[in-house]
C-alpha cells in the first residue's frame, strides 16, 4: 500500500466549528474544465443613477445626503421587521414556528462607486472598522444576533456595484453561530480553552496554511475550508469576543491586514475579486457583559466562489447540498497560491506604472 499523500489522495477533514466533515479531493485538479464559465466580473465603473451613490435618489424615494465617508440607512427591502405578530401554538411538534424580529440596514463603505476594499486608504478602512463597531454596538443591546455581511460580485448575487454591506439584527440565534456557539461552548468545557484561541496557537506553529499576519491578526485559510480560497480572519491575542471589544492597535492592525489580504484575492486572478465575507462573534443582546463568552473568539469569514480563474468557480451542488462539503485544491495548496501573490500593490496600480 502505497503511503497517504495529502496533495494527491483523497481524505475527510474535521470542522470543530460546526461539527461537521469536508471531504479533500486533490486528484481531482487533474481533470480538464468544460462546465460552465462566468463572464470575468466587471470592474466597477461610475453611475450616474446608481441608488447607492452620495446624493442619489433611492427607489422608495429617499435622498442619499452628499456623505463623504460611511453611510447607513435602513434597507428599503428588509428581510426583517421590527414589529410582527406573534405566529399561534404549534398544533404538532413536527409543524413549528416562532416569532421572529429584527432590522436590516444598508452601510456603504464609501462616495465612490469605483473603490473597493484593497483600493481604499487605510484610514478609509478603519472608518469602516469603527461604524461596524458603533453598528453592533446599538443593535446589540437589543438584538441576540447583529450580522454584519458584504456579498462582492454579481456572481455572489450582489446586485450593486457600489462598496457596501449588509447589517441584519435578529430577535434569534440564527443556524450559523448557533451550532458554532454549542461546538465553542463544548469544547471549552472539555479542554478550558477557547476553541479559536487554541486553533491560532497552533497554526502559528505550524505556518502551513498562514496567508498573511501581522502584530494584531492573521489571516489563514482554515484546515476544514469548504471553498477553494477561503480565508479566516482571527486577532492573535486571544481576544476579543465581540467586535464592540477591539482595541485602538486592534482596529489599526485589522485595516491593514483587511486591505493586504484583499489585494492579495485581487492580484490572484487580476480581477476584482467576488466572496460573501462577514463577521462572527459571540451573541449580543441586553443581558450580555464584556468577557461574558469565554469559549468566543470574533472572526471574520471570507468565502469566494473562485477556483481556477477569473471565470470558474466552485459549484456548491449535487454531493455537496445532499451529503457533505467537497474541495478539490487542498487548504494547503490554496494558502501557498496566495502567499505568492503580492500585498502591497494592487494590479490596477501596477498597470499605471
Amino acid at each position: 500500500m502505497e503511503e497517504f499523500q495529502p496533495t494527491e489522495h483523497q481524505h475527510v477533514r474535521y470542522n470543530p466549528l460546526k461539527d461537521e466533515w469536508i471531504l479533500v479531493s486533490p486528484h481531482r485538479c487533474r481533470r480538464p474544465w468544460s462546465g460552465q464559465t462566468e463572464q470575468p466580473p466587471e470592474e466597477p465603473s461610475p453611475d450616474p443613477n446608481n441608488p447607492l451613490r452620495a446624493g442619489a435618489v433611492r427607489p422608495n424615494g429617499q435622498r442619499n445626503p452628499d456623505y463623504t465617508s460611511t453611510y447607513v440607512f435602513p434597507n428599503d427591502f428588509p428581510a426583517l421587521l421590527e414589529e410582527v405578530p406573534e405566529p399561534p401554538q404549534p398544533k404538532h411538534p413536527l409543524f413549528q414556528a416562532a416569532q421572529a424580529k429584527g432590522t436590516c440596514r444598508v452601510m456603504c463603505f464609501h462616495p465612490d462607486s469605483t473603490m473597493t476594499i484593497p483600493l481604499m486608504s487605510m484610514d478609509e478602512i478603519l472608518a469602516v472598522i469603527n461604524e461596524w463597531i458603533e453598528q453592533v454596538k446599538e443593535l446589540g443591546q437589543r438584538y441576540t444576533w447583529v450580522q454584519i455581511f458584504e456579498n462582492k460580485g454579481a456572481v455572489m448575487g450582489c446586485s450593486n456595484p457600489h462598496p457596501h454591506c449588509q447589517i441584519w439584527a435578529s430577535s434569534f440565534l440564527p443556524n450559523e453561530p448557533r451550532v458554532k456557539d454549542r461546538c465553542q461552548e463544548e469544547y471549552y468545557n472539555e479542554n478550558g480553552k477557547a476553541l479559536l484561541v487554541d486553533y491560532v496557537e497552533q497554526e502559528l506553529k505550524l505556518k502551513e496554511r498562514i496567508v498573511i499576519k501581522n502584530s494584531e491578526w492573521v489571516a489563514l485559510v482554515p484546515y476544514w475550508a469548504a471553498w477553494p480560497y477561503e480565508t479566516m480572519v482571527l486577532p492573535i491575542n486571544g481576544s476579543p469576543q465581540r467586535m464592540t471589544d477591539l482595541n485602538a492597535e486592534q482596529k489599526r492592525g485589522l485595516a491593514e491586514i483587511m486591505k493586504q489580504l484583499n489585494t492579495k484575492y485581487d492580484n490572484l486572478f487580476q480581477c476584482s475579486f467576488p466572496y460573501s465575507m462577514g463577521w462572527h462573534g459571540a451573541p449580543t443582546g441586553p443581558s450580555t457583559t464584556q468577557g461574558d463568552s469565554p469559549h468566543w473568539l470574533l472572526h471574520a469569514l471570507y468565502l469566494p466562489p473562485l477556483l481556477r480563474s477569473a471565470t470558474v468557480k466552485k459549484f456548491m451542488v449535487g454531493y455537496e447540498m445532499l451529503a457533505q462539503p467537497q474541495r478539490d485544491l487542498t487548504p494547503e495548496q490554496a494558502a501557498e497560491k496566495l502567499r505568492q501573490c503580492d500585498h502591497k500593490v494592487h494590479y490596477k496600480n501596477r498597470k499605471t506604472k
